[in-house]
């Protein structure tokens, strides 16, 4: 175990770090801004994609105010991979979809596969509307043709960690967006 401690300490302190968390807090407002503005007067139903969506729906609930439920998927591509397979569902979640306003937290659009099926279930599962946020998008043209309604921060087309994000499975708990050296 020493020899993972010191492999991962060492991913750590060569990453670069694109996005602080200062920044991170100035993005999770503004988002929370604009959720509030579009959601207050719908009594949504929060949907945290696990695990990647943990920390951000944690942050971005704390700025809301208004009456919601909240519930989960897991819903991955990646499991402790670092590149997607097809998507497997882990975890429904327990209340009823049907005729709500449903909004979908999730960690990254990065090619938007795993996000537009999840919508896509939840539409299957006669949703009233389906609304997505992500605190990243990550800048690159290999996107399906769909766009979160709510991005926190733009950031460059690297394998990133941090914030939700992780790195074989670590650092998700990083309170900054980080990339990995030379990616």
């Amino acid at each position: 175990m020493s020899t993972k401690i010191e492999e991962l300490n060492q991913v750590l302190q060569q990453a670069d770090c694109l996005v602080s968390e200062a920044q991170l807090n100035t993005a999770l407002d503004k988002m929370a801004a604009a959720i509030t503005e579009d959601l207050a007067d719908k009594v949504p139903l929060v949907v945290c994609v696990m695990n990647g969506g943990l920390i951000p729906a944690a942050a971005l609930l704390s700025r809301l105010t208004f009456p919601m439920e909240l519930d989960y998927i897991h819903a991955t591509r990646y499991g402790m991979e670092t590149e997607g397979q097809e998507l497997e569902w882990i975890s429904y979640p327990q209340i009823s979809v049907q005729n709500r306003h449903i909004l979908i937290i999730d960690d990254i659009f990065d090619q938007g596969n795993t996000l537009q099926a999840i919508q896509e279930w939840f539409l299957q599962q006669e949703a009233e509307k389906v609304y997505s946020a992500t605190v990243v998008n990550k800048l690159h043209n290999r996107k399906v043709d769909m766009r979160p309604d709510y991005i926190g921060i733009d950031v460059e087309d690297r394998f990133l960690f941090g914030y939700g994000m992780d790195y074989k499975g670590f650092f998700r708990n990083l309170q900054g967006i980080y990339a990995v050296k030379d990616s």
